[in-house]
């Protein structure tokens, strides 16, 4: 799950918890559901978040919002949120969960289904709703969104007289004979097996027509051509070589500093990369481009990422809790959120806000990687099906077993998990 960090620069697993007592100086509003907050964050690592909420404090001293951090590490968040939400202690009020927890939380009962009416649901990046809901039902609203790039040296296609990949076989080609001309490593995603191991093979199988799970995960889908063509192609370029071995080890982190070291031609990574790409410093500032991933045909399919704000079935200021939600996914705020974190918005006008692609040209591409993207596998069991997932392609991928094996041996895994 580290990609949730790297994905904006500190992306920020946020939990709203009940106090049990009044700030100084401020009154519990008497109001039915309504009093203070404590917010506590996995890092916010761009320090935006507090004059977020200092404007809320002023406007609603008898809903003070106090901020506390949690563990950087997102799975030492989703396991102090599942522990507090499964013992029932009802410390936390909302919590802004990872967006393939929602399903999770939902199934188990440990967050509240929300009414649609209540939040501007249409105002969104159409695909970003998908993600907060379950089984038809609204559970959580959508706070910040994610989808994976193709960044690429554009210095180096130019010298080559070349536009950028959009398709697999233009991206192999690519990597495979001009990045040795200009001593660079080919293409790189995030392959140690962890979550963005998951990611990036959901992206290949998603890219090939693929599915993985159906049926909120009570169906198996994914024995198909569409899964061993996308695992295909990521085991090709291992054994290939235009695909380096030292990629078997990246997270988002180690896959960014070696693009800005310049040692690779092509990276698929989050926005921030590109912003960590052209920032001063960068060995391949201004030389850096960003286009949808490609697929066989075209453009392919990023997962999406982000995260959602959910209210916890425990939640004793459930209407504050609302209110606070309504207040954090307003287009005021969500600009900020931008701004401020360097985080993508989940309100669509931002994306073609003048001003905003001026400071941030790489919104055009985000927005149609967005639209484009999809879900990772929904299952109440998504942390068993990731790890799945991770290890059953870094097989394929080190060459333990063929593509064919690797998903024929993933859908067995994934049938035992849903019938748990």
């Amino acid at each position: 799950m580290r990609w949730m960090r790297a994905a904006g620069r500190g992306l920020l697993v946020l939990v709203v918890v009940l106090t049990g007592y009044v700030a100084s100086g401020a009154r519990a509003d008497d109001r039915p559901g309504r009093g203070p907050l404590t917010l506590a964050t996995a890092g916010d690592l761009t320090g935006y978040l507090g004059p977020l909420l200092e404007g809320w404090n002023r406007a609603r001293p008898g809903e003070r919002v106090t901020l506390v951090e949690l563990p950087d590490s997102a799975d030492e968040t989703h396991a102090q949120m599942v522990t507090d939400l499964r013992g029932g202690r009802g410390r936390f009020d909302v919590l802004n969960i990872d967006v393939n927890w929602t399903s999770e939380f939902a199934a188990a009962g440990w967050i509240r289904p929300l009414p649609r009416d209540r939040f501007p649901l249409d105002a969104f990046l159409p695909p970003v709703v998908g993600t907060a809901t379950y089984d038809g039902r609204l559970y959580a609203v959508p706070y910040v969104t994610n989808a994976g790039l193709l960044l690429y040296r554009k210095d180096v296609l130019a010298a080559e007289g070349v536009p950028p990949p959009r398709t697999w076989a233009e991206l192999e080609r690519q990597a495979r004979t001009i990045a040795p001309r200009h001593g660079l490593g080919g293409y790189a995603g995030q392959f140690l097996p962890y979550e963005g191991l998951t990611v990036n093979a959901a992206e290949a199988v998603y890219s090939a027509g693929g599915t993985i799970l159906g049926d909120e995960g009570e169906r198996v889908t994914v024995d198909s051509a569409a899964a061993r063509e996308g695992i295909g192609f990521l085991a090709r370029g291992v054994r290939a070589g235009w695909i380096p071995r030292e990629a078997l080890t990246y997270k988002e982190e180690e896959s960014k500093q070696a693009f800005l070291d310049g040692r690779l031609l092509f990276l698929r990574n989050w926005p921030y990369a590109y912003v960590g790409a052209s920032a001063a410093g960068s060995k391949v500032a201004g030389k850096v481009g960003a286009v949808p991933l490609p697929g066989p045909d075209g453009p392919g399919t990023s997962v999406l990422g982000g995260s959602n704000l959910a209210v916890s079935a425990h939640a004793r200021h459930p209407d504050s809790a609302a209110r606070l939600i309504a207040y954090l996914t307003s287009e005021r705020v969500q600009r900020q959120v931008l701004t401020r974190g360097a985080l993508p918005p989940v309100r669509a006008d931002l994306y073609e806000d003048p001003g905003l692609v001026r400071d941030y040209p790489y919104l055009p591409t985000l927005r149609e990687s967005v639209l484009a993207a999809a879900p990772r596998p929904k299952s109440p069991r998504y942390d068993q099906v990731s790890l799945a997932v991770q290890a059953v392609v870094h097989d394929a991928m080190t060459g333990r077993q063929t593509p064919e094996a690797a998903v024929r041996r993933l859908a067995r895994e994934l049938a035992a998990i849903s019938r748990r």
